[in-house]
């Protein structure tokens, strides 16, 4: 209760300061993504609307309207605002980010990699991207790639379950058993489920 008290003041004194200032796009971007934590979507796309109207260059806002997109499956939405993002602020991660997994989620994996390529390159420390980049490496056939970039992950956040599960199948199909089944078991024990097929394929080789 009182987390959702402290949303309700929060969200008056957005809109207070916006009576106040109409033109303050900070201003609408806060109340949007306060709108967005209660799910009321609708209202916060229009506040993200008016944020970009009054600033065009607010990349932040073209990356939740993004949001908004993919939460209503339109992967073409997402990206186009992914992408109106990156041209505002060139140097964003979090928009080249969204950008590599849209084009991973449309099997697009050579412009996904390109993305993704630049997420780490404008933040080294982008614990998503490199998990993301690894699986779009995975299925480009890239299996030495893919572990260096899982391990990069891993060295952000050692209790990354599902990165664990993933340098797994890496492993598994470089051949590596052993070290298949240290992550396998690593994964199981941070509680993921890993699926059967790999699970029972790694245990062969125990």
């Amino acid at each position: 209760m009182q987390q959702l008290k402290n949303a309700e003041e929060y969200i008056a004194q957005q809109r207070s300061s916006i009576a106040a200032n109409s033109e303050c796009a900070a201003s609408h971007y806060n109340l949007a993504v306060a709108l967005l934590g209660q799910k009321k979507y609708d209202e916060a796309e229009k506040e993200l609307f008016e944020t970009i109207e009054l600033s065009s260059t607010f990349a932040e806002a073209y990356v939740q309207l993004g949001g908004i997109c993919l939460k209503r499956g339109d992967l073409d939405g997402c990206l186009k605002y992914n992408q109106l993002a990156v041209t505002a602020k060139a140097a964003f991660s979090e928009g080249h980010a969204n950008i590599g997994f849209v084009h991973l989620q449309k099997g697009e994996i050579d412009e996904a990699i390109k993305a993704l390529q630049k997420a780490i390159a404008y933040n080294s420390k982008f614990l998503q991207a490199f998990a993301t980049l690894a699986n779009a490496y995975l299925m480009k056939g890239l299996i030495d790639e893919s572990i260096q970039a899982n391990l990069k992950a891993l060295s952000i956040e050692p209790d990354f379950a599902v990165v664990h599960n993933n340098i797994a199948i890496a492993y598994m199909e470089k051949g590596e058993f052993d070290l298949a089944i240290k992550h396998c078991d690593k994964a199981i024990e941070l509680g993921y489920e890993v699926p059967a097929q790999i699970s029972e394929k790694i245990d062969e080789h125990r």
